[in-house]
């Protein structure tokens, strides 16, 4: 089992997950080599790639030490299960395993999805054109757009999640974790939590949402850019406000005129030219969808606030040494950082 690409103290059983693989009939022999790599791109759930008897599959689980909430696989691996017969840019689902004995965690086990998957590195090593980039926007914004406009009635998800009084529970839920995996004082943060308090809409749509919609959780199918072949990464997906889905896209949308230690917190594709700066995806939202994005200051906050509060949570658990991946040392800046750009834009009405 090559497994130099496996953190410390991730790698998994190869005994008993070669077993699981023969039981569900993926493959014919438990005497067949397996090679397991580690997709480092992702803070949250842990991906692996497993590689065996020429093919190729994608395993999910949730790291040592997290909590239920946000990583929960069945609701994960269901949700695209369902998402699939109406929105074809999801993974094909092969097994979803709540046995804990076998990795110690439930996972789901998934097809891997040919294609590019558009991280800061892969941008940076493909040296992108800036018409090119043009044209990336405009697909993973069309995406997101087509996501929106699935019913959800129609594939049985109705009962994803309670639209009524969503935001509001956002807004709260969020406040409540960040005090939770809080390391030290933010003024910042509490300042920002008292803004959206004060500061949200009562009225909004609801449709079905991805939560988590940036560059490096779609598969381009080639490099051509005009086609997304799937979408990943959906254990935030929920029925909500379809706004919030974009401000935590434009959250995570850092710019060339963003400050030095953004762009190296959140490291982003959308940084190099012809990206277009987060007002402009506003507005093409707007175009694309036919929906009103007055209020776009709230939802950019929130986008932000949500980072936070994520990040935060992940330096919680380096800080407990529940994870020794060395890239979380300073999300806790990282964090704090978030709060005092979603103040900047509170203070000067801006997204930009």
């Amino acid at each position: 089992m090559s497994n130099q690409k496996v953190r410390e103290g991730e790698a998994l059983p190869e005994v008993a997950l070669k077993k699981y693989l023969q039981e569900i009939k993926l493959i014919k022999s438990v005497e067949s080599d397996l090679f397991v790599e580690q997709f480092t791109h992702g803070f949250s759930n842990l991906t692996y790639l497993l590689k065996i008897e020429n093919k190729e599959f994608v395993l999910r689980k949730p790291p040592k030490g997290a909590i239920k909430r946000g990583h929960d696989m069945h609701r994960e691996f269901k949700v695209q299960s369902a998402v699939q017969k109406a929105f074809s840019k999801v993974p094909k689902m092969y097994a979803f395993c709540d046995d804990e004995t076998i990795l110690g965690s439930d996972f789901y086990i998934m097809e891997k999805v040919e294609g590019i998957i558009l991280n800061y590195k892969e941008a940076h090593k493909r040296k992108i054109s800036s018409s090119d980039y043009k044209t990336i926007a405009n697909s993973w914004l069309a995406t997101l757009v087509e996501l929106h406009s699935v019913d959800y009635k129609a594939i049985g998800l109705e009962n994803l999640g309670k639209p009524e009084g969503y935001v509001e529970r956002q807004v709260a839920n969020w406040g409540k974790q960040y005090v939770k995996a809080k390391t030290a004082e933010v003024l910042e943060a509490e300042m920002v939590m008292n803004w959206m308090e004060a500061h949200q809409p009562k009225k909004y749509e609801h449709c079905l949402i991805h939560n988590d919609f940036k560059y490096d959780n779609v598969v381009f199918k080639d490099d051509s850019w005009q086609e997304v072949a799937a979408v990943l990464d959906w254990e935030m997906a929920t029925l909500g406000d379809p706004l919030m889905d974009l401000g935590t896209s434009l959250g995570y949308w850092t710019v060339a005129t963003d400050h030095d230690f953004v762009k190296q917190g959140i490291p982003s594709p959308t940084i190099f030219e012809g990206n277009p700066i987060r007002s402009e995806i506003a507005k093409m939202y707007a175009q694309k969808s036919g929906r009103n994005t007055d209020n776009l200051v709230f939802y950019y906050v929130f986008g932000l606030f949500k980072i936070a509060v994520i990040a935060q949570q992940i330096y919680f658990r380096y800080a407990k040494g529940w994870t020794t991946d060395p890239r979380f040392a300073n999300l806790n800046k990282a964090s704090e950082l978030c709060c005092k750009l979603a103040l900047k834009a509170i203070k000067t009405k801006s997204i930009d």
